[in-house]
């Protein structure tokens, strides 16, 4: 067990009041010593809250009164203060292993822990699932879960994930349904593996098995250069058509069930194929956005000033835990990492994206005829492969392409790229041969730097 820390404290607030200080160690809540933020939050949810604090290596108890339900005001540093329950699955399509060496050590864990699944999104394939696990999801409501399905024939399942639990993990998914846990599950394709038939097997299999299922997200295999696997390789664009016709085959038979679509492609297999965008309203409330499903209808209606902008993030607990720390999508992108604006507003634009982001982009500049806009794709060199997507570009690449543009352009870049400031391989917006302005990953913001500025 690790000793929560005291990363911030509201102003005003009950903790503020009662003297909590930055820096201080959570020792106790109540008696309790708290495992994760998930057990501190129904801890901290009393109208009398008594805490065992640490600092400066003195102990001292603090009696936090206030009323029921309200903030406490406390953020610490972590989200579990036990250990991360690692995966010990071995799949060929893990991008963890696609990574380059010397890159940062917690951009290596692997995590399959249903705690992050239910506090950020982050899928989970269930293999290391507990009894206890399930009694205190039912007990508590941690709902929803993701879950990380790619096949649903035990065999296949347990070669794809290279553990023998992965063959009977999924009886868990079972009880959770039964038990009334919301459930978004995915679906990585691996062309070879588990497309074609497989996919039309695993698919009609969770319509039979786990027809409450909320939503099925069907992604495509992300190879960097750096993989190992043999039997890793991108789609043809014959592969992701096939794809596409599984997907919207089996939308038709789950709307005719259910009245909700349920299984989505990636954004990503559009683009492959250069087939168009299913239309918004498809995709109900863009419940995977963050896997990629929707993106590029949503980021359209809101460039485009539609009535109400698309809820880019997914549904969840998260936002009323007191005390959680953001992270994954939901971290700080930009951090304390000094940003230069332009401050002459009339330059041409310049925005950088990836290669699928460009794609999304290009087309609706020309509706609204800005020819002063450019849309500049920067090549992912860095992990290579069939990498594409706007998030996993990093500094080197950028810092590559803007050295042979010109100075006299206001160049535009979307936050995702960032965590906490930085990029994947640890430059800053700083280090970049020509000054950028980091706007919001979404079409409204996008469309507003461009004519506002920032």
């Amino acid at each position: 067990m690790s000793t929560p820390i005291v990363i911030a404290v509201t102003e005003d607030s009950p903790a503020d009041h009662a003297g909590v200080l930055t820096g201080d160690l959570i020792f106790q809540i109540n008696n309790e010593t708290p495992r994760d933020v998930i057990q501190y939050q129904l801890l901290v949810d009393e109208p009398e809250v008594v805490m065992d604090i640490e600092r400066k290596g003195e102990r001292h108890v603090f009696t936090i009164t206030k009323t029921t339900g309200a903030p406490l005001g406390i953020e610490v540093d972590s989200p579990l203060f036990d250990q991360v329950r690692t995966c010990d699955n071995h799949c060929e399509f893990c991008f963890i292993y696609q990574l380059p060496r010397g890159m940062r050590r917690s951009l290596s864990i692997k995590d399959d822990d249903y705690r992050l699944s239910f506090l950020y999104g982050n899928f989970t394939t269930l293999t290391r699932f507990t009894e206890a696990d399930f009694e205190r999801v039912i007990t508590e409501g941690l709902s929803p879960l993701y879950v990380s399905i790619h096949a649903i024939n035990q065999n296949k399942r347990v070669e794809m994930l290279r553990n023998r639990r992965g063959g009977t993990s999924l009886r868990w998914l079972r009880l959770l349904l039964d038990h009334g846990i919301e459930v978004h599950g995915q679906i990585v394709v691996c062309p070879g593996i588990n497309d074609g038939l497989w996919l039309e097997d695993t698919i009609a299999g969770i319509a039979d098995q786990f027809p409450e299922i909320k939503s099925l997200a069907v992604v495509p295999l992300g190879v960097s250069a750096h993989t190992s696997e043999p039997r890793m390789r991108p789609h043809t664009i014959k592969e992701a058509e096939q794809v596409i016709d599984i997907v919207e085959e089996w939308q038709e038979l789950f709307f005719e069930i259910s009245d909700s679509r349920v299984v989505y492609a990636a954004d990503e297999y559009y683009l492959l194929v250069s087939r168009p965008f299913p239309e918004a309203q498809t995709y109900g409330s863009f419940p995977m956005y963050e896997d990629g499903i929707g993106m590029a209808r949503a980021f359209e209606h809101d460039f485009l000033g539609g009535e109400n902008q698309v809820s880019h993030h997914r549904p969840g607990f998260f936002s009323s835990v007191d005390g959680a720390p953001a992270q994954g999508y939901r971290a700080p992108r930009t951090g304390e990492v000094p940003v230069k604006l332009i401050e002459k507003k009339n330059q041409p634009i310049t925005v950088l994206t990836g290669s699928f982001g460009a794609s999304v982009i290009k087309p609706l500049l020309k509706k609204i005829e800005r020819e002063d806009v450019e849309v500049l794709p920067v090549e992912n060199n860095f992990f290579g492969g069939n990498i594409g997507v706007t998030g996993l570009l990093v500094g080197e690449d950028l810092k590559r392409v803007l050295e042979e543009q010109p100075k006299d352009r206001r160049y535009l870049l979307p936050d995702v790229c960032l965590s906490g400031g930085r990029f994947l391989d640890d430059l800053t917006p700083a280090d970049l041969p020509r000054s950028i302005e980091i706007i919001p990953t979404d079409g409204h913001s996008l469309r507003q730097a461009i004519e506002v500025g920032i």
